[in-house]
C-alpha cells in the first residue's frame, strides 16, 4: 500500500522559505549543492504542493524556458498543484492545478498514485490540511543550520507530541535529518 509523505528541508526555526518564498538559503549552505538521493522519498508517483512551491520551482529552474528538465527531474510523476491561480504549465508535464480542500481531492490522487507514494512538498498549510484528514503517514524533515527571521512557516496547526512517533534521527552532511510516524489522534 501506498504512504503519504511529507518530505522537506526546513530552517532551524521552522520555515518553509524565506518572506519570498525563495529557497536560495537552502542551497547556500555549504554541501547543499548536490543533495544525498537517499534523502528523497522512493516510489513516487504524485507530488503534491501549494502554489508558492511549484512557482519557485519554475522559476528558479526555467521550466517554462526548458520544459525536457520536467522530465529528466519527475518522469512518471503527476503533480498536484493546490491553487487558486491559473498557473504556467511546461510542455509534457502532467500538472493538475486543483482549486479546493485537500479533503475533496484525496482520492483522486490516491486513485492516480495507485501502488506508489505521494510526496507532499509544501507549503506548511497544504500540510496542515493532510493533517487535519489524517492523510499524513510520514512526517519527515531535513532541518538546514540557517535561520530565517521571516518565512512560510512549516505549520501552521498545533500537533501534539502523542501524533508524532520518532523513527530515525540523524546526521545528513551539513543537516539534521529527522522522521516521524504520524498516528492518527483524530
Amino acid at each position: 500500500m501506498s504512504e503519504i509523505i511529507f518530505d522537506a528541508a526546513v530552517s532551524i526555526n521552522g520555515y518553509l522559505a524565506d518572506e519570498n518564498h525563495g529557497l536560495q538559503w537552502l542551497f547556500d549552505v555549504p554541501g547543499a549543492q548536490e543533495p544525498d538521493p537517499d534523502l528523497l522519498p522512493k516510489n513516487v508517483g504524485v507530488h503534491v504542493e501549494g502554489a508558492n512551491t511549484y512557482m519557485w520551482l519554475i522559476d528558479n529552474e526555467q521550466l517554462m524556458e526548458n520544459p525536457h528538465k520536467w522530465q529528466e527531474y519527475y518522469p512518471g510523476v503527476t503533480t498536484y498543484v493546490f491553487t487558486s491561480r491559473d498557473l504556467p504549465i511546461p510542455n509534457g508535464a502532467d500538472v493538475r492545478l486543483v482549486n479546493g480542500p485537500v479533503a475533496k481531492f484525496l482520492p483522486e490522487i490516491r486513485g492516480t498514485a495507485g501502488l506508489k507514494n505521494i510526496w507532499v512538498l509544501g507549503g506548511g498549510e497544504l500540510l496542515g490540511q493532510f493533517l487535519d484528514v489524517g492523510a499524513i503517514d510520514i512526517l519527515a524533515l531535513t532541518i538546514a543550520p540557517v535561520a530565517l527571521a521571516r518565512g512560510a512557516e512549516l505549520l501552521p496547526r498545533n500537533i501534539g507530541g502523542e501524533s508524532l512517533e520518532l523513527v530515525q534521527a540523524h546526521k545528513a552532511g551539513p543537516f539534521a535529518r529527522l522522521v516521524y510516524r504520524v498516528r492518527d489522534s483524530r
